[in-house]
C-alpha cells in the first residue's frame, strides 16, 4: 500500500456480467492543525504535503503574511493510532505575532469540497490580501493556456491510478511546470502548492499562472489572489462570486478549458 492509495474489493457490472478485481482508493483523512496551543481546524486531505498544506492554509486565511512568522511547525501521529503519521499538525507563530486563535477557529471541520466550512461571520469569507495583484506583467498566449490541461494529465500520476483527485498547478508564463499538488479537495491542492512556493521563498508569484482541474469555486480564486497569481484557469465552469473577486482584484479568470476552447471572464488583457 502507498501512503496515498490503498486497494478495496470491487464487483464490476458491466452489461449485466459481474465479475470481482481490486480497484485503487484514494487515502482521505481528518489533518488537525493546532495554533499556538489551540484547535484551530480540522480538514479532510490526502495524506502528504501536510506542512505545505499547513503554512498554505495560515496563508490564505490571512493568518500569516510571511512564512518567517511561522517559529515552529511539525506533523505529530494521532494520539489514539500510534502507527498512523500527520493526523495533526502543531503550529507556533513568533512571539511578536498578536494572533487571536478563537478569531479563526472554525466551529465545524472543513469537508473536501469546501473551504470556507465552518466560518460563522460572512464578513470571515472574503480575506484581504497582503500582496498587490501585479497589473503589469507577462502576456499568456492562448495557444499556451491551450495546451495546460494536457501538460497537467500528464503529471496526475494518483489521478491515474484512482480517479479520485484534484489537482492544482503552477506554471510559468512559458508552460514550464513550476509546481503539483494534488489533495481529495480542490482548496487543499491550492493550498498546498501555494503553501510549498511560501517554504521555497518564491511568493508572490507574480509571474505564474495556475491550473485547477475541476471548478473556479470562489474559495480557489481568494486564495490565488492571496498569493498575488495573475491568472487562474480552470477546466471547468466559475460561480458567480468567483467572477466578482476576480474583477475586484484585476485577476484575469479562465473557465471552460477545453481543448481548442476557453472562455474568459476577467483581465483579458493579459492573454494574446
Amino acid at each position: 500500500m502507498n501512503r496515498d492509495t490503498i486497494t478495496a474489493p470491487v464487483q464490476t457490472v458491466e452489461k449485466g456480467l459481474s465479475s470481482s478485481r481490486s480497484d485503487w482508493l484514494v487515502i482521505e483523512e481528518p489533518l488537525q492543525f493546532c495554533l499556538n496551543g489551540f484547535p484551530l481546524a480540522i480538514t479532510m486531505r490526502s495524506p502528504g504535503s501536510d506542512l505545505d498544506l499547513a503554512t498554505g492554509f495560515l496563508f490564505t486565511e490571512g493568518i500569516i503574511d510571511d512564512v518567517s512568522q511561522i517559529l515552529s511547525m511539525r506533523c505529530e501521529p494521532a494520539k489514539d493510532s500510534p502507527g498512523k503519521s500527520g493526523d495533526t499538525v502543531t503550529i507556533r507563530l513568533k512571539p511578536e505575532m498578536a494572533i487571536d486563535p478563537a478569531r479563526f477557529r472554525r466551529n465545524f471541520y472543513t469537508s473536501s469540497s469546501c473551504g470556507v466550512c465552518g466560518k460563522i461571520a460572512m464578513g470571515a469569507i472574503e480575506v484581504r490580501p497582503s500582496r498587490p495583484m501585479r497589473q503589469s506583467g507577462p502576456q499568456f498566449p492562448a495557444d499556451l493556456i491551450y495546451r495546460l490541461p494536457g501538460l497537467l494529465r500528464e503529471t496526475q500520476h494518483v489521478f491515474d491510478r484512482t480517479g479520485g483527485l484534484h489537482a492544482a498547478a503552477l506554471f510559468s508564463a512559458e508552460g514550464t511546470l513550476l509546481g503539483l499538488r494534488e489533495d481529495v479537495g480542490r482548496h487543499n491542492a491550492v493550498d498546498k502548492l501555494i503553501g510549498c512556493a511560501l517554504r521555497d521563498g518564491t511568493v508572490p508569484l507574480g509571474d505564474s499562472l495556475i491550473l485547477v482541474s475541476g471548478r473556479a469555486g470562489f474559495e480557489l480564486v481568494q486564495k490565488s489572489v492571496m498569493a498575488a497569481i495573475p491568472l487562474l484557469a480552470a477546466v471547468g465552469a466559475p460561480s458567480s462570486l468567483a467572477v466578482e473577486v476576480a474583477k475586484r482584484f484585476g485577476m484575469t479568470l479562465v473557465g471552460f478549458l477545453r481543448g481548442q476552447r476557453f472562455n474568459i471572464y476577467s483581465g483579458d488583457g493579459r492573454i494574446d
